[in-house]
């Protein structure tokens, strides 16, 4: 089965190429994309999609994705502003924000929303609880990875590497839960 993703970001095409086997992922082939203005991860992902299936092949099934990370100590902040967060330096950005914080706890969340060449919607959602650590470590992954410790570890999800972000992340996470409403999906069709 093929799908487009719509998305510019190239680690999100190929983590979903990992994480969603027996589906071809590829990117949307434009070079304009919809500002993000939803309230919701929700409703960005529904967003990207539905303009996917506005622009895109209406032969294959098109995907939007949002994420973000929610830090309790600054009240579920960036959240859906996360991809905006600290401009070029968003893991020191965030770092001076909670500098001599005790509470870091924090989650990432992810929403994958697919729409069938038919209009059909199917949805998946993850989330990661974690801290954030006092200091960026690890070279692996993007985003907030440096700095995000998952619950039950002592390294960052960037020192955990790519191997383990493929079955434990947020985004793993909501593409197994869409995997399995995907395939429930077509065998319907």
């Amino acid at each position: 089965m093929r799908a487009i993703l719509c998305s510019r970001n190239a680690h999100k095409v190929r983590e979903l190429q990992r994480l969603l086997p027996g589906w071809e992922i590829e990117p949307l082939d434009t070079s304009e994309y919809p500002p993000e203005q939803g309230e919701s991860y929700y409703e960005n992902a529904r967003s990207k999609a539905r303009f996917g299936r506005a622009v895109g092949d209406r032969d294959v099934w098109t995907i939007g994705e949002d994420s973000g990370i929610e830090v309790q100590a600054l009240d579920g902040r960036p959240g859906v502003q996360s991809a905006r967060a600290g401009g070029d330096d968003p893991v020191g950005w965030l770092l001076g924000q909670l500098e001599g914080a005790e509470n870091r706890l924090v989650r990432y969340v992810s929403e994958l929303v697919a729409l069938s060449p038919e209009g059909v919607e199917v949805r998946g959602t993850g989330v990661l609880h974690g801290t954030i650590a006092t200091e960026a470590r690890g070279s692996e992954g993007f985003g907030f990875d440096p700095v995000f410790v998952p619950e039950g570890a002592t390294r960052t999800v960037a020192e955990l590497g790519n191997d383990w972000k493929a079955g434990n992340s947020h985004r793993a996470r909501a593409a197994a839960e869409l995997l399995t409403r995907l395939n429930e999906a077509v065998a319907r069709r």
